[in-house]
């Protein structure tokens, strides 16, 4: 016989506030390793989840560094190592006409580094998700909340958790397979 491994626990509720109230319940209980799915956008999960940090502009920052950095550095290579040329007897290193190419590579960088980094960081592509494998998460999409507590938090004992979540009140909760 086959044992498939659990991916998560998932609590299914019946309206926002029903589902925000038992999110930040579950992060005060300890749960660290949370998510949240809802058919539309709401604020207040994720301060409930305990969401708070965002390292996208970090990775837009650093790429807009290095390209700035690359983009200065090829043009000081040209003009002084590789081939200089005296023109109209300024120096080789003439800072000043550096900028405009070094503003440029900056922000393009900065911005492909922006959209590959918010790819990565949100683990995109995803063409599987193990969430789909419960038949209510379909529900998801029109009008159902769901709640998963994931089974690699150091907290997670599956029949405590299951326990718990059904405390909170929920529709239904859902063994989540791998």
């Amino acid at each position: 016989m086959k044992t498939t491994a659990t991916y998560g626990l998932m609590a299914e509720f019946d309206s926002p506030r029903a589902l925000i109230t038992a999110a930040e319940k579950t992060h005060k209980e300890g749960y660290k390793k949370i998510d949240a799915y809802t058919p539309y956008p709401i604020e207040e999960v994720a301060e409930a989840i305990g969401f708070h940090h965002n390292n996208v502009p970090l990775v837009t920052l650093i790429g807009g560094i290095v390209g700035g950095l690359s983009g200065y550095l090829m043009q000081f290579w040209i003009s002084t190592i590789d081939y200089p040329v005296n023109i109209g007897g300024k120096p080789y290193h003439s800072w000043p006409s550096f900028i405009i190419v070094t503003f440029e590579m900056t922000i393009l960088f900065a911005g492909i580094s922006a959209v590959f980094g918010m790819l990565a960081l949100n683990g995109l592509p995803m063409p599987y998700h193990p969430v789909f494998n419960v038949s209510r998460f379909a529900m998801a999409s029109k009008d159902r909340f769901f709640l998963i507590v994931f089974a690699s938090d150091k907290k997670y004992d599956a029949v405590a958790t299951r326990q718990f979540l059904e405390s909170l009140g929920p529709v239904s909760v859902a063994e989540v397979p791998s």
